[in-house]
């Protein structure tokens, strides 16, 4: 009965939340990176210049994750999307160890079914686009790289904590991920793909069985959050906290956060 009780204790509604939004969110940016880049496809001759449909793909991929950010779904689990942002938040205080392991295990299952069913989707352009597997660009160093990486997670984790320790600035969190994502996917993505989300990158990695230098976005992405943490923790010098663990937070919704410093449901088990 206890292993009954204590399985019931998780918060199933939220892990799944994370799981649909994180497959919607690599669906629909790995779509829009298949029509900007595919072979054959008519972007290639509208927009000669890779510049701007790398805007267009920040704009749409970033923009899908922002939309279901203020969606039913994700105001209900946050929005997190991304393992090193609910890693940021475990740090932080914000989550419990059971539901940081829940989301975790959610977004990767999620980004693994998301690439899975876009690849089946695209075909032969999937292919031609490399199944979206994140790669470093060559004529960079992988120091230079990974550094990349690291910086632009960082921002990330950094440009949200800051966003959610801000009463006014709070309800403006999903519009900023979505520009600041947008940004460095237009500027990033020609030096390392763009990756932000160790999640994003392993699914395809494990659906075309492809592991040449996945290792640094499996490593970047966290210590890029971890030091967004700690970067965020010397500006605020215990005078500011972050007030919730979603990216957009409504007071009547559920919230299985730690330490919420503004209104919220309390979930009952």
């Amino acid at each position: 009965m206890n292993s009954f009780i204590n399985w019931k204790s998780f918060n199933w509604s939220e892990y799944g939340a994370e799981f649909l939004g994180t497959a919607f969110n690599l669906l629909v940016g790995f779509s829009i990176i298949t029509f900007n880049f595919g072979k054959g496809l008519p972007m290639e001759r509208l927009i000669p210049p890779e510049s701007p449909r790398l805007l267009i793909n920040g704009l749409i991929f970033a923009g899908s994750g922002a939309l279901f950010t203020i969606s039913p779904l994700g105001k209900l689990s946050g929005a997190h999307l991304n393992p090193c942002v609910s890693l940021a938040f475990w740090i932080q205080g914000k989550m419990h160890g059971r539901d940081l392991i829940g989301y975790i295990i959610s977004q990767f299952l999620g980004a693994i079914i998301g690439t899975f069913l876009v690849t089946k989707l695209w075909g032969e352009y999937a292919l031609s686009v490399n199944n979206y597997i994140t790669l470093p660009n060559k004529i960079y160093p992988l120091w230079y790289v990974f550094l990349a990486e690291v910086f632009m997670t960082f921002l990330l984790v950094l440009c949200v904590f800051i966003f959610l320790s801000h009463h006014q600035l709070l309800r403006w969190t999903p519009l900023m991920v979505w520009l600041l994502v947008a940004t460095m996917v237009w500027l990033g993505a020609p030096i390392s793909g763009t990756s932000l989300n160790t999640a994003r990158s392993m699914g395809p990695a494990l659906i075309s069985w492809f592991w040449q230098d996945q290792w640094l976005y499996c490593i970047a992405p966290p210590l890029g959050a971890l030091i967004g943490v700690g970067v965020f923790r010397l500006i605020a010098m215990g005078e500011r906290e972050v007030l919730t663990g979603k990216l957009f937070h409504v007071p009547h919704y559920p919230c299985i956060f730690k330490n919420v410093k503004v209104p919220h449901l309390k979930k009952q088990h």
